[in-house]
């Protein structure tokens, strides 16, 4: 019989998707992990099988944690300006690292990303009332508002200029 588990398993995914989120999976070594979540290597290969295996744990849990929060969130969206500043102020770095890093190269990955990117675009046509195509078109929209660095600013100058889309 093997001994307890020495650590949080929840813990160390969540450590894992913070670490994965500011540095990306190619810029996290097994050492890394290693040392950042205070588990031995041995029990990080035992549980999650590789870091690839974490790095799939970590961005469910990324989902789970801070984009299912956002879907509830633009569910109550009452207009395209606030559905801006839901996606532009919600934590995303680790699911935008994905869709860049991983997804071209992992299936499993771009499934995780394609799917609640997808559920990003239904939830803002549900609560907006806009043709799938136009919510897509506003999903991407905020994403590159977020990545250009200054959400406020540029979300703020946009709905201004384009007025409600509702």
């Amino acid at each position: 019989m093997g001994r307890p588990r020495a650590f949080d398993e929840d813990e160390a995914v969540r450590a894992a998707a913070g670490l994965f989120g500011g540095r990306a999976y190619d810029g996290v070594s097994v050492d890394d992990l290693v040392t950042h979540l205070g588990v031995h290597r041995n029990s990080l290969y035992k549980t999650f099988g590789s870091k690839r295996g974490l790095y799939l744990a970590a961005l469910r849990r990324h989902i789970a944690d801070d984009v299912r929060p956002l879907l509830d969130a633009l569910t109550e969206a009452p207009d395209a300006a606030t559905a801006l500043r839901l996606v532009t102020s919600a934590d995303l770095g680790l699911l935008l690292l994905a869709a860049v890093e991983r997804s071209p190269a992992d299936e499993e990955v771009a499934f995780e990303v394609t799917s609640a990117l997808d559920s990003v675009d239904r939830a803002i046509a549900d609560a907006l009332g806009l043709p799938p195509d136009l919510a897509t078109a506003l999903t991407s929209a905020a994403l590159g508002i977020l990545l250009r660095g200054n959400p406020d600013k540029v979300a703020t100058a946009l709905t201004q200029h384009l007025g409600p889309l509702t």
